[in-house]
């Protein structure tokens, strides 16, 4: 499929997956919907790189400008096959099969661990729109801008830029009391007193959210989400107060924080991950 600007290549993917609910389902927050030579899609950064197009048509086919397929695909997490994903779920759950039922386009996303984790510092007791908000603020401020069809798009700052901006600045984009935490892991990780590289690769999930947990403001939520939008840890299961609900009203469960995360890890098997994104979407959109 051509456009004024070069050409649309197929992304292949096995299984399903809807763009717009992926985008929408709270663990990206930087995209923004454009036409680009007539085709409606989305455009973003993946990491430090220019800004990627990314169309689906009512069929389902997923295209995105050559040559950036491969990227695109991971990013998405396109190149593994959603029901293998499923196969590990447990057998007898009519709660995960109707969230999967509503919304079982969405993936897990490959995003950069420092972008991922800085992003979920800020969003602490925020709803996905100011989360949305800071991001893109930090984004134009500090991030290396690109343009794209017309648009500016800026990657995510790096640590350096961030500790070098200073918390004042900071709290300058909207974070309150999120910029002392976003600075600290700046600095933490600018300096070298945390290896994301050893945490993305450290494949024990308690191992690698000990290592989160060290940073000033990242509790257990943070962390897993990090590890599970930034790490690839599909066995990581984010608890948000949408998550709790569904787990209390739903499972019955009347135990709460480490307990709770216990048992949601052993309940939903390797692919948790997986399962809370499910829930969670379902959850925002029909309670």
């Amino acid at each position: 499929m051509a456009t004024p600007d070069g050409m649309l290549v197929e992304v292949p993917f096995d299984g399903d997956f809807s763009l717009g609910d992926t985008l929408k389902s709270g663990q990206i927050f930087h995209w923004e919907a454009i036409t680009f030579g007539g085709i409606d899609g989305y455009a973003g950064c993946i990491g430090d790189g220019p800004p990627a197009f990314v169309t689906q048509d009512a069929s389902g086919v997923v295209r995105t400008l050559a040559p950036d397929a491969g990227r695109v695909g991971r990013y998405f997490g396109l190149d593994h096959s959603s029901a293998s994903v499923r196969a590990a779920f447990p057998a007898n759950d009519p709660v995960l099969a109707e969230a999967i039922a509503f919304c079982s386009g969405i993936r897990v996303a490959r995003q950069p661990l420092w972008e991922c984790l800085a992003t979920f510092i800020t969003s602490s007791l925020k709803q996905v729109a100011h989360i949305r908000a800071m991001s893109l603020t930090l984004r134009s401020r500090f991030g290396e801008r690109h343009e794209f069809a017309g648009h500016h798009f800026h990657a995510y700052p790096t640590p350096e830029a961030l500790a070098a901006a200073g918390e004042a600045a900071l709290r300058e984009c909207g974070l309150g009391y999120r910029a002392k935490s976003l600075h600290l892991a700046a600095l933490a990780v600018s300096t070298g007193a945390i290896d994301l590289a050893a945490v993305e690769a450290e494949p024990s999930l308690a191992r690698a959210r000990e290592q989160l947990l060290a940073l000033h403001g990242v509790g257990d939520k943070i962390a897993n989400c990090a590890l599970l939008f930034g790490a690839g840890h599909w066995d990581a299961f984010p608890i948000d107060v949408w998550i709790e609900r569904i787990l209390r009203d739903l499972y019955r469960k009347r135990v709460k924080g480490a307990k709770l995360q216990a048992w949601a890890e052993k309940h939903f098997g390797p692919h948790a991950g997986y399962a809370q994104q499910y829930l969670f979407h379902f959850a925002r959109k029909t309670l």
